[in-house]
Order: structure tokens, then C-alpha cells, then sequence
């Protein structure tokens, strides 16, 4: 089959690989759609302490059940799956033994792997995954769609940390997909003012499109309209110096929730002072937690504009251009659909 390798940090390129083997409990997905995550550019870039190499990025993805393996009480079909079935794939993978995991916090594993991340991925024709981690689609879903489920599943876990209340304010920093989806469910959510910050103003003019009361392309501009800051800022970016900035919007008694996946050795500098004095609450939201389902029942109910969200689908051939309009900030969510040539 054909896939993206990435054999180490900065080295990729689409290849011939061997099919997966399927093992006892799995099933093979050929891949209809997976998207293009900023979690996969640092894997390339070498900045994921997760990732192992070579791999086969991907971890937001959907397709057709082509295969099944066998496994205990097999042929019960108590989930519903069965060859032909159109699905949606949440990729971490837990091990359920250690500490988090037995007090339900699996998303922070202490043996934490994921597809795409530590094991092989959904950039490929085809991916072998664990039967108990895919979710049927409803046919009023398209593959595409259906790969958004894991973005929206992780900004689900997010809104769960967050626990924003009716009326709040809301900032949230960077528009880029993760920004956009969580700007839907806040705005959904009973917020009464929600501002979206970014560079990037044809992002801001679609958050607009999506819900945004107003948009800024700095926190100044921001602090003006609020000047006591907002209830929840919440930045979607990774990148530091953005995450320090904002963390001057918060409101006193606020909340700051650091989402945005930055590189494992950065640093940031905010005030203890103020967060004591301030009693300024500061969260982090990482991958997704009991969140999934609630994701598919968000999109197939129409929550989300998926329309909004999907804006570039390439072949797999063209890997390199897809990231580099992803690295340019172009679209929101760009896909590679593997079975188109």
C-alpha cells in the first residue's frame, strides 16, 4: 500500500509499505479521509517526545471496515461492526493498569501510544486499529466529516475542563481548527460575549461567520473592548509568547486554559503574584477523555459547521503540499483522502 513514512525528524516522503497485519481484536480500515494536525508537523519537525520512528502519521481519520480479526466471542456483533461498516477511529490507546488510568484519567497514561503518534498511523491506504476504539458513522455523515470527529472529541474534553458558565466571557486565542471548534461550542454553550484573536484575518473573518461577537489580531486591541479581561481566555496556539500575552486578558477570578500544543521544552513566565491574587484558575486540556461519542452526537446533530471547517482535501501524493499550506496557516482543516489518485 501506499503511505506516508516519516522515517525521522524532517525526513518524509509517500513510499510503498506492506499491508498491516491484522492481530486478535483489530480491525482494517481503508482510509477514506484523515486530516493534517499540528501534532503531526511536530513529529516531523522532532519536537513530540511521543513520537517513535519510522511512522505513519494520522490520527484523525475515518473509512470502511475491510477486514475483521478474530478475536474472542467474534461473530456477536454486539457493537454493530461488521465488514462494510463506515467508521470513525479514536487513536489513543491506553493501557489501563497504571495509576491515571485506574482512576479514570486515561488520556494521561503513564504508558500513553497513539495511532499516527507511537504506532502507526492513518496517512496510508489502509491502518489497522483496535475494534473497541471505532465508532459506526450515520450515513447522513461523509468520511470527511467523520474525520473531524477527533478534533471536535479533543475541544469536548476541553469545554469539560474549562466548565465555562452561562454568561461568561470568552477569548479565545488563535483561529486556527482547534480555535474555530471550540469558538461553536462556547458560542453554543451560553456565552454571552466570545472575542477570537489572531494574525490571520481571513480565519478571523470566518470565526465571525462562526459566532465571534468580535475578533482582534492583538490582546491590546482586545483589553480595550474588556478592559477587566474576560471570564475564560483560552489559547488554542502552543506557541509561548502567545500564551504569556494572553494570560494578561484574564479577568480577576478567571480562568486560563492552555490548549494549544507547544513544543515539550518550551518555557513560559507568568506572574505567581497574580494568579494568588488574582485567584486566577490556570488548566490544561490534553487529547480527549470520554469525549468522543459526544463528539459524533455534536457533528451528526449539526452543532458543528462542518462546511466552515473543511477546506482543502489532496491525495496522499501530495503530502508535502498539504503541510505546507498548513505551516502557511491557508485553509482550516486540510485532509489527505487516500484512496483518491
Amino acid at each position: 500500500m501506499r503511505a506516508v513514512v516519516i522515517s525521522g525528524p524532517g525526513n518524509v516522503k509517500v513510499e510503498n509499505v506492506a499491508d498491516p497485519t491484522l492481530r486478535p481484536g483489530e480491525v482494517l480500515v481503508r482510509v477514506g479521509a484523515c486530516g493534517i494536525c499540528g501534532t503531526d508537523l511536530h513529529i516531523l519537525d522532532g519536537d513530540s517526545p511521543l513520537a517513535r520512528y519510522p511512522i505513519i502519521p494520522g490520527h484523525e481519520f475515518a473509512g470502511e471496515v475491510v477486514a475483521l480479526g478474530g478475536e474472542p466471542g467474534a461473530g456477536t456483533n454486539e457493537d454493530g461492526i461488521v465488514v462494510g461498516s463506515r467508521v470513525a477511529v479514536e487513536p489513543n490507546l491506553y493501557c489501563g493498569r497504571c495509576e491515571p488510568c485506574r482512576t479514570g484519567h486515561e488520556n494521561l497514561c503513564l504508558n500513553y501510544a497513539a495511532l499516527g503518534v507511537t504506532t502507526n498511523g492513518a496517512m496510508a491506504q489502509y491502518v489497522a486499529v483496535p475494534r473497541t476504539k471505532t465508532y459506526l458513522l450515520p450515513e447522513s455523515l461523509s468520511l470527511q466529516e467523520g474525520a473531524l470527529i477527533e478534533p471536535i472529541s479533543c475541544a469536548v474534553h476541553g469545554m469539560h475542563r474549562l466548565q465555562p458558565r452561562s454568561g461568561d466571557t470568552i477569548l479565545i486565542v488563535g483561529a486556527g481548527t482547534m480555535g474555530l471548534l471550540l469558538l461553536q461550542l462556547v458560542v453554543r454553550g451560553g456565552a454571552s460575549r466570545v472575542a477570537v484573536i489572531d494574525v490571520n484575518t481571513q480565519r478571523l473573518q470566518r470565526a465571525e461567520k462562526l459566532g465571534a461577537r468580535r475578533t482582534y489580531t492583538d490582546i491590546k486591541q482586545a483589553l480595550k473592548d474588556e478592559p477587566r479581561g474576560f471570564d475564560c481566555v483560552v489559547d488554542a496556539t502552543g506557541v509561548p509568547v502567545v500564551v504569556e500575552n494572553a494570560f494578561a486578558a484574564v479577568k480577576r477570578g478567571g480562568k486560563f486554559m492552555i490548549f494549544g500544543v507547544s513544543p515539550a521544552n518550551a518555557h513560559i513566565s507568568l506572574s505567581p503574584f497574580r494568579i494568588y491574587n488574582d485567584e486566577i484558575t490556570v488548566l490544561g486540556s490534553m487529547a480527549v477523555l470520554y469525549s468522543f461519542q459526544a463528539a459524533l452526537d455534536l457533528i451528526s446533530s449539526g452543532v458543528i459547521d462542518t462546511q466552515a471547517m473543511l477546506t482543502t482535501a489532496l491525495p496522499l501524493a501530495d503530502f508535502s503540499t498539504a503541510l505546507d499550506m498548513v505551516r502557511r496557516g491557508e485553509g482550516v482543516k486540510n485532509q489527505l483522502l487516500p484512496g483518491k489518485e
